[in-house]
């Protein structure tokens, strides 16, 4: 398993111990020569319990994600997309 796959998986298994439904959690990854992004993408249902009050949920997931790529030697950095919104 390459290290950009077991960052991705590494954030799939934090965030899905959060939520409520863990089945709808996914994780892009794109390494570039700044590092590694990963895009976390969740049901809408879900945004609050990750971004957590004042954010501090997003900012604690984005530290502890910036403590794994120091252990690996790389940059990670964490987007959360904001699910569209299709209401009719």
């Amino acid at each position: 398993m390459t290290q950009e796959k077991e960052e991705a998986q590494f954030l799939r298994e934090i965030i899905q111990r959060i939520v409520d439904n863990p089945d709808k959690v996914t994780v892009e990854h794109e390494v570039d020569k700044q590092g590694v992004k990963l895009t976390l993408n969740v049901d809408s249902s879900d945004m609050g319990k990750v971004i957590g009050a004042q954010g501090r949920m997003a900012t604690a997931i984005r530290t502890i994600m910036h403590a794994y790529g120091g252990q690996h030697e790389a940059k990670v950095s964490v987007i959360i997309e904001e699910p569209e919104k299709n209401e009719m």
